[in-house]
């Protein structure tokens, strides 16, 4: 099974939110407006396609000096555990170099996920929640 990366910029809400929808992440798919702004005001959107189908994305926003939020991984459950969502990942810190923190919120199911591929929990982050 051949999965193609790219870097990408222009992409449809419709495409990201059918991922979002098979991979269990938990976005507002409904929104389709919402979802397009997400991806246009990104810094960074790596694609992983199976011929030619999204299969997986990787999204962030990044200042490329000091930090970058990775704000979506998802990986349709079709193909995860097949390591797309490592690779994902590695594309992104590869990008931003050593010298910016990668940084996450992670979802109650993907706790144990995060460190298995090189995160550290941390203790001292803190958020003001959407109300939407």
């Amino acid at each position: 099974m051949e999965i193609i990366y790219e870097f990408v910029e222009k992409l449809s809400a419709s495409e990201v939110a059918d991922v979002f929808k098979k991979s269990g992440i938990t976005r507002p798919v409904d929104d389709l407006e919402r979802i397009q702004r997400m991806i246009d005001h990104a810094d960074i959107i790596v694609t992983a396609r199976k011929n030619g189908q999204l299969v997986g994305i990787a999204r962030a926003i990044t200042d490329y000096s000091y930090c970058c939020y990775l704000s979506d991984l998802a990986v349709d459950a079709e193909y995860q555990r097949l390591g797309i969502g490592k690779e994902l990942i590695r594309i992104i810190q590869e990008k931003i170099g050593e010298e910016v923190s990668l940084v996450l919120v992670a979802a109650q199911n993907a706790i144990e996920y995060y460190p298995r591929v090189g995160f550290d929990k941390l203790d001292n982050a803190f958020s003001i929640r959407r109300k939407c």
